[in-house]
Formats: structure tokens, sequence, C-alpha cells
């Protein structure tokens, strides 16, 4: 395929390198990788904002349990929409073009929930928020993925869940700073903050160039060479990863075979692997009810025996600040340590953590001392999940999915992601009513138990290989 000359000759300097040219600090790829994650601070603000503004929508507009319990958790469900599309939207658009519609979607949204004034035009809000959402949450890791130099590919792509964790303590901080207001009024305040964001993200997403993936995808070699020199260690790295890519596209496919037949119908023994991964990962990683805690905890910390809600509230906070910390590990030890420990870490302490928090629940009567202990081994579950369950799940199946299947196969475990979150979060006030509430915990910590054994099994190490590399690993 031919190359753009005028592109070319600027870049032949740096491409004659040596490859034993000293790798520099890449802050261009880190900027680039920030503002595609920096879309999801809505996303974990408009989710657990709920959490406590439930407590003044229920009384503004006369909602029932069952109400607030689906109002809670249907963005989880709704996004499967944009989800199941962001494939082949970020396939035609690109993945810069779909995170500026991503955007547009988070902005209209948080105005229509400002504004609504009834049940059903706050599901329509919510609706049209999950639709940006599940934009953001396909398209944004893939494209720190395809952008990011293999040695800090990890780093990068916890930055989606870092901001995330970003938009979920300020949503708590929103909770607790507008309580105050008059019932009508705060939770429409603490919704038309997310207004503006979006617009700056857009302007700032505009500014990043496109995946170079997708750039060679559309024949553009050019322009996907020069997008590899600025995000690669060395110009010599810029080169092989272009041949890699050029290498994996110019691959001759079965005209006959579609991307959804040769991922689900007619999948190879290979990409049967990295399924059972992708989509095992992302269902544990929500069955272990993690959503349960972000969206439930003030019921939990009531059962516990906290009376006061301006206490209740401000241990919220305290789940926010913990679990935005600890995400940090993941940054830090991720390309150093690797996927699978921080993994079984991570799910192993969110077991114990769960199981302890149900045993607390089920002993003794409601006091301030259980309270304490309950709010300790929530922070404890949080903060476990935080240091690679969390994450990783996202940065592996952008990973080890191949360039041809990677946006519709990423849509497909975040798609597996949203739905179970959808059931735990709306499903919580019924179950502790049938299995009580030390029975859910001790469910969820059993499923991550079960998420550990998972990744020791099926699950094998990622950390430096580079994205073409994945399919031999599968191979194996």
């Amino acid at each position: 395929m031919a190359h753009d000359g005028a592109a070319d000759e600027g870049n032949t300097a740096p491409l004659l390198a040596s490859k034993t040219e000293k790798p520099r600090r890449n802050m261009y790829a880190f900027g680039c990788a920030t503002l595609a994650s920096m879309t999801t601070i809505l996303m974990g603000y408009n989710l657990a904002l709920m959490s406590g503004a439930q407590l003044f929508i229920r009384e503004d507009l006369g909602l029932t349990d069952e109400q607030v319990e689906v109002l809670a958790g249907s963005m989880n469900v709704y996004m499967l929409v944009s989800i199941l599309a962001a494939g082949w939207t970020a396939d035609l658009l690109g993945r810069r073009g779909t995170l500026v519609l991503a955007n547009g979607f988070l902005m209209a949204g948080a105005l229509a929930m400002s504004l609504g004034g009834s049940y059903a035009a706050l599901m329509a809000a919510r609706f049209v928020t999950s639709i940006g959402v599940g934009f953001a949450l396909v398209v944004a890791p893939v494209y720190n993925a395809e952008i990011s130099p293999a040695s800090v590919r990890g780093v990068l792509s916890s930055l989606l869940d870092i901001f995330v964790n970003v938009g979920i303590l300020l949503s708590y901080v929103s909770n607790y700073a507008l309580a105050g207001l008059p019932v009508h009024i705060g939770w429409r305040v603490m919704y038309a903050i997310g207004v503006l964001p979006p617009v700056f993200l857009a302007a700032g997403v505009l500014c990043m160039p496109e995946s170079p993936r997708w750039l060679a995808m559309r024949g553009r070699q050019a322009d996907a060479r020069a997008v590899l020199v600025r995000t690669s260690d060395t110009a010599a790295e810029a080169e092989l990863r272009l041949e890699e890519i050029k290498r994996v596209v110019e691959a001759p496919q079965d005209a006959g075979v579609g991307v959804w037949q040769e991922l689900i119908f007619q999948p190879s023994a290979m990409v049967r692997r990295i399924l059972v991964c992708v989509v095992g990962l992302n269902f544990l990683q929500q069955a272990a009810g993690i959503d349960a805690i972000l969206l439930y905890s003030p019921l939990v910390f009531k059962k516990a025996g906290m009376s006061s809600s301006q206490a209740i509230l401000g241990a919220t906070i305290a789940i926010g600040v913990v679990k935005t910390c600890f995400i940090l590990v993941v940054s830090f030890f991720s390309d150093r340590v690797g996927r699978r420990p921080l993994l079984m870490a991570s799910s192993g302490g969110v077991a114990l953590s769960l199981a302890a928090l149900a045993l607390t629940l089920c002993v003794g009567e409601p006091s301030p001392a259980s309270a304490a202990a309950c709010v300790t081994f929530v922070l404890a579950a949080v903060a476990a999940f935080s240091v690679g369950f969390g994450s990783l799940p996202s940065t592996v199946s952008a990973e080890i999915m191949p360039l041809r299947l990677r946006a519709q196969g990423a849509s497909l475990g975040m798609a597996v992601n949203r739905l179970t979150c959808g059931v735990v979060s709306m499903s919580f006030i019924s179950l502790a009513a049938w299995i009580t509430m030390p029975g859910c915990f001790f469910l969820y910590a059993g499923l991550a138990a079960t998420a550990c054994v998972f990744v020791f099994v099926r699950l094998p190490e990622t950390r430096g290989r580079s994205l073409e590399d994945m399919d031999a690993l599968f191979s194996k």
C-alpha cells in the first residue's frame, strides 16, 4: 500500500534511528489517553449520584422503593443500546468522533435529568445519558489501548477507571454539599452540574489524533505513521508498530464471514479462548456486587446502626476517596507486576472483605461498633476492588481482542458487564428482602472468589506484549 510522500519525507530521520535509541517519556500519548478517559468522569458521576440523590428524589416526587431501585439501575440496562452499537460506530466515525458523540449525549442527559418533573421524565433522561456512557465505556479503552506504547499501556489504560472514580467521588461530595438545599432544588442542582463539562471535553477530544490502527484500517498509512511517531517510546518502535498493524490489516480475511459471525457464530479456537476471557472477566467483575455497595451503601450503613443522614453521606465520601486513591495502585504496578497477579489479589481481597461485611451484618444488634466495623469492611472491599478488578477487565478486553474484532469484541464484553451490573443494581433491595442483606454479601463474596480462580485458570499474562502479538499468545 503506497505511502504519502510528503508525510514520509518529514519522518525519514527519526525512522532511521537506531533500535538502541533511548526511550523518551511519552507525555503526548499520556495527554491523549487522559483526554479520552476524562469522558468517563460523567459516567461515574451520574451512576453514583443516585446513591444520595435518591433520598431527595423519593421525597420530592413521591417515588416507591421499586421505582427508586429501577431508576438507580436503569442506566446499566439502557446503555446496552449504545454499547452494542459502539463497535460499529467507532469503526465508522473513528474512535475520536465517537467520543465527541458520547459527550453530546452526556450533556443532553444531564440537562434533561435536572429538569425532570416526573418518574417517566427521569427514566427518559437516564436513557439519553446512558447512550453517551455506553459509547464512552467501549471506545475510550479501545482508543487508549491502540494509541499507547506497550511499555505503558497498562498505566494509560488504567486512566479510564481513575476518572470513573473521580466522577464517583465528585458525586458523593455533591450529595453531601448540597444536602442542605430545599428538597425540590438540591437534587436538580446535583445533576445540572454535569451539563457543562461534556462541552469542554468534546473540544479537547477534537484536539487528539485519531487512533493509528483505525487510520491504518482506512488505508491512511502516512497519517497512522505520524501518530505512531508521536506516541511511541522510540522512532524505531513506531516503525515496528506500524509494520505489525499493516500486517494485521492486510492479512487475507474470509470474505464470507462478517465480524459478528467470526466473533460469535463461527469463532476459531483462538477467538473462542479470547471471548471466554473477555466475557468471564466482565461478568464476574460486576457479579461481585460492587455497584450494590456504591448505590446502596446508605441502606447498608443504616442497617448496621448509623442513623444520621449527614454521617451516612460523609461515609459515602470516604468510599469515593478510598476508591479513587487505591486505583493508583493499578497505574503504578500493572506494567511492573502484571495483570494476573493484580486481578487475583484484587478479587481475593474483595471476597474476604464482603464475607467479613456479611458476618458483621448478621452477628449482634446494630450499634456504633457494628456501624464502624461495617464502614471498615465496605472501605476494604472498595479498596481491594480498585487495585485491579475495577479497571483491568476493560484493559485486558481491549488488549487481547484481534484488531479486526476489537471494537465489536469490546462492545460485547462491556454489554455483558453492564447487563450484569444492571441486574445487581436493580435487584439488591428485592434480593435483600428475600435472602437478607448479609445473604446478598455472602453471595457476592462467593462470586468474587470464583473470579480469582477464573483468572488463575483461564487468563494468560499480557504485560509488555504488543497488541498484534496477542493472537500468538492465545493460539498456544
